[in-house]
């Protein structure tokens, strides 16, 4: 096969592999441990592990995630490939993703964007930044999208302390956790001042229709929920995706 296509099959299937061990581990043990299985708790053999086998323990199969983590992202580094022209932007463009697509798969599978994952965030954000818009655009672009989410955060926080004194019950769910905020801070640093005010308006418009059909969801299925929490960082990267990768 043309090393062209072969380039880039491997490249998504390290990048899928990379993206579903960081997500299966980082939120249980932080740290690069071995996987466990989610059924037993057995530690998986490596080989075990790499090869998607059963569990040796319990027999138990991989999560349908692990799969679909998987085509995404073969399928998103292929793109990705054929559309940044120099190798060097390819492997910027293939370093955000596998960053992007661990934030994506924890945050909807736990709702938590951990501060390491954020630092190691932050790092690549103005790295690529730097790159893309020079420091001043990229410095003034991430303390914008920061400071604008970190005041939406406030205003999230005292809301839920006002509903909480008005119902006489607590509420300890907000709209944003501060992982949000440091996130909106790491597009900020991405897509420099140029980009971030439309970014960010982008994710909350999208945000807006997210809840609007969770809710709309819940609602026929007669399970709706005042206050449930909805995560917020797969707004954030679509908006990262959309100004970045287009």
């Amino acid at each position: 096969m043309d090393i062209i296509l072969v380039t880039p099959i491997l490249a998504g299937i390290l990048a899928g592999w990379l993206v579903n061990y960081l997500a299966d581990v980082l939120p249980i043990t932080r740290s690069f441990s071995r996987p466990t299985c989610r059924n037993c708790n057995n530690a998986h053999d490596w080989n075990e592990y790499l090869y998607l086998s059963r569990c040796q323990n319990c027999g138990q199969k991989r999560i349908p995630r692990t799969y679909i983590v998987l085509f995404v992202m073969l399928a998103a580094t292929i793109y990705v490939w054929f559309t940044f022209s120099s190798l060097l932007n390819f492997f910027i463009g293939y370093i955000l993703l596998i960053y992007l697509g661990v934030v994506l798969v924890i945050d909807l599978e736990y709702r938590i964007i951990m501060h390491p994952v954020s630092y190691v965030g932050a790092v690549i954000g103005l790295g690529i930044g730097i790159y893309t818009h020079g420091l001043r655009i990229t410095l003034i672009g991430g303390a914008f999208g920061f400071g604008a989410m970190l005041i939406l955060y406030y205003f999230g926080e005292a809301f839920s302390r006002y509903m909480s004194k008005r119902r006489g019950q607590l509420i300890d769910e907000v709209a944003l956790g501060f992982g949000d905020v440091n996130l909106s801070g790491i597009t900020g640093l991405l897509l420099g001042w140029d980009d971030i005010i439309l970014g960010l308006l982008f994710a909350i418009f999208a945000g807006g229709i997210g809840s609007l059909l969770v809710i709309v969801v819940m609602l026929i299925r007669k399970r709706y929920k005042a206050f449930t929490p909805i995560p917020y960082a797969p707004f954030l990267i679509f908006s990262i995706l959309l100004f970045l990768y287009r």
